[in-house]
């Protein structure tokens, strides 16, 4: 995250404050900075860095909400409230499949928790508010561009997330507040979205609806409550020819199965795929982490089937010490 000081929206970006139906200042405050810092021996250091930086939504007294990435594998956390107070936090959990992170903050924080809305009353075209650490100035106007599926190449699929225009950029873990001023979102990525032969940036943010079902069991047990998904360890993207490996995680399972770079996936356990969803999902079905998954690949001439013993991503990942 940039230093709060070298940058700022012009007020023309920024909410109207006179037409606001919510008062600005609690939702401002509940916005928090966290920062963290990974071990050099993390599985996601090489990827996400040793020092991760951005936004933390407080939930309730104490739990902020934030996106995985940034608290995945940390051993150290800070966050940073508004009027300069810096407490500690343990990361109590991390969702894969939904891609939340909950922290709890070690010290009291005198701040009132952000109310959370509902994302399903969100239509394309409604106002919505972006909101990061630093206060009005880094507030943003913006609108729900579309509401899709989403398909990362990261083995992550949302069945229906939030775009927004224009782009902000610190939206990692920023809030993303109806007109109500309800917590409807938590920012995930910076998107480039193509629509009537233009192209826009945006932001892509996770519906805050899907952390109802699974807060419960997050807070008390670190985990969904689901059986962890079967991860394969492949990077794959879309392209004319189908779905093509572009690389792979080292030491994961579809490494030790052989798969290469430049693979051409046909089909899942005999089932024909062609797009990310529909791999994903065809992989999912077969089990929870730890089932085998037979692929198959186009490689030059060759046609081959690839069993892949799959594992749950998370064993790969160092655990949380409280300290």
């Amino acid at each position: 995250m940039s230093d709060i000081q070298e940058w700022f929206f012009p007020e023309a970006l920024r909410p109207k404050r006179s037409a606001l139906d919510f008062a600005l200042d609690p939702v401002l405050d509940a916005v928090l900075q966290i920062r963290t810092e990974v071990p050099d021996d993390a599985s996601t250091a090489a990827m996400l860095g040793t020092e991760r930086g951005g936004n933390a939504v407080l939930i309730d007294r104490g739990l902020a909400l934030t996106i995985g990435y940034l608290i995945t594998e940390a051993q150290t956390i800070w966050l940073t409230s508004r009027d300069g107070q810096v407490v500690p936090a343990y990361p109590l959990a991390y969702d894969q499949a939904t891609g939340f992170g909950l922290v709890r903050a070690l010290a009291p924080l005198d701040i009132a928790p952000l109310t959370r809305g509902s994302s399903a009353a969100l239509e394309s075209g409604d106002e919505v508010f972006v909101f990061s650490f630093g206060g009005w100035p880094h507030a943003l106007a913006a609108r729900i561009a579309d509401k899709r599926e989403f398909a990362g190449y990261w083995e992550y699929l949302l069945d229906e997330a939030l775009f927004t225009q224009p782009a902000h950029p610190e939206w990692s873990g920023a809030a993303l507040v109806n007109q109500r001023g309800e917590l409807v979102g938590i920012g995930s990525l910076l998107t480039q979205q193509v629509s009537d032969e233009e192209s826009d940036q945006g932001n892509l943010f996770v519906p805050i609806d899907l952390l109802e079902p699974i807060l419960d069991s997050l807070i008390l047990t670190g985990s969904s409550g689901r059986p962890p998904r079967p991860w394969l360890g492949l990077y794959v993207g879309e392209s004319e020819g189908g779905l093509v490996v572009g690389n792979l995680a080292p030491g994961g399972p579809a490494e030790r199965a052989g798969i290469q770079p430049d693979d051409l996936i046909v089909a899942v356990e005999g089932t024909s795929v062609n797009d990310l969803a529909g791999f994903y999902r065809a992989i999912w079905r077969s089990g929870s982490a730890g089932v085998r998954v037979v692929l198959t690949i186009a490689r030059g001439a060759d046609v081959l089937q690839v069993p892949v013993v799959s594992i749950d991503r998370g064993s790969l990942m160092k655990q949380p010490v409280m300290h």
